[in-house]
């Protein structure tokens, strides 16, 4: 069932690169506990992120933060999205063709009864539309930023959690976002010896990007009785789907995330552990199939999780992250310390 596909090489100082900003975005903040990072760039070259925030993950009093970066630092914490006695959970921010930047997030007890609510910007951050819920069945992206390709079709990763299986779907909009068509589910094969009436099987929170061409690929996280990142790929811009299958990037039943440099390189940021959160890696491909490690962002005991990244207009890769639930960080690599 795992694929030997793919293989990650070990290098021997993985964390030699030189970080050229890696900081807290926060210090201190109006929450407990923090999860779930997204990050932006903004027209004028400023970051934007946003997680969610508040006593703690599923309570009702858990809303969607952001900070804005600019040459003086990142502002302080500002609450950009709420729901009344409903904790809300990933958010996730990226601009559409048509420029508008967009946050998608999701609300409810949990993830088995999530539903997604949405809000734009039609000036960089500055204000925003109202929340507007999403169709019964359309849940957005579910962790990570979707591909807009060049026709301005948004390919939109999402997933579904059960108690007995996690299941990824594709929701495909022509439109910016007004009408959705959703594809799926893309599931991993099952087998007897991996599955248990009580333990759930499968893949959610696929980090979708374009190969070239019509070529995508999804990575995704898998649970424990998988135990490493599973892909699947679409040779028609998102529309079919293979079945998933393992690579040997392990996954400690954590979120990831990939993102695509322009020179067609793959970095795919994940916990490079079969068990708990940490150490917190970057791996790079040119690929998309055959990864070799070459940074460790943290890898001291505790939760260095749920890494969102990008590729800014300078080049340089952005990053945030989950640091031990009270923090997120953000870490900014230049381009010219990312290996071949």
């Amino acid at each position: 069932m795992f694929s030997a596909l793919f293989s990650v090489l070990h290098l021997s100082s993985p964390s030699s690169i030189d970080t050229g900003a890696s900081e807290f975005i926060f210090v201190n903040a109006p929450f407990k506990s923090c999860h779930a990072s997204t990050i932006v760039e903004l027209r004028n070259g400023d970051l934007l992120a946003a997680w969610f925030g508040g006593t703690s993950e599923g309570n009702p009093d858990v809303a969607i933060w952001a900070s804005r970066r600019t040459s003086d630092g990142w502002s302080v914490p500002f609450q950009l999205a709420r729901e009344t006695n409903t904790p809300t959970w990933n958010p996730v921010l990226f601009h559409s063709r048509d420029g508008r930047l967009w946050l998608y997030y999701k609300f409810g007890a949990g993830p088995s009864s999530w539903k997604a609510s949405r809000m734009f910007s039609a000036d960089e951050s500055k204000t925003w539309s109202r929340p507007e819920r999403l169709p019964d069945g359309i849940l957005g992206p579910i962790k990570d930023k979707p591909p807009v390709l060049d026709d301005g079709t948004i390919v939109s990763g999402s997933s579904v959690e059960t108690q007995q299986s996690w299941n990824v779907w594709i929701e495909r909009s022509t439109d910016n976002g007004t009408t959705w068509t959703k594809y799926g589910p893309i599931t991993v094969p099952q087998q007897a010896s991996v599955s248990t009436p009580t333990t759930p099987f499968g893949i959610i929170q696929p980090a979708v990007v374009s190969l070239g061409g019509n070529h995508l690929r999804f990575y995704a996280r898998s649970t424990s009785n998988i135990g490493f990142v599973c892909v699947a790929d679409s040779s028609n811009g998102g529309v079919t789907w293979t079945e998933a299958h393992a690579t040997n990037i392990p996954n400690p039943n954590s979120g990831i995330d990939a993102a695509k440099l322009r020179d067609g390189r793959i970095i795919i940021a994940y916990n490079n552990t079969h068990t708990g959160r940490s150490p917190l890696n970057l791996a790079i491909s040119a690929d998309g199939e055959h990864f070799k490690l070459f940074a460790t962002l943290e890898s001291d005991p505790g939760e260095f999780s749920y890494p969102a990244i990008i590729q800014g207009s300078d080049g340089d890769l952005h990053l945030t992250y989950t640091w031990n639930r009270t923090r997120i960080k953000y870490v900014r690599i230049s381009l010219s310390e990312i290996p071949n």
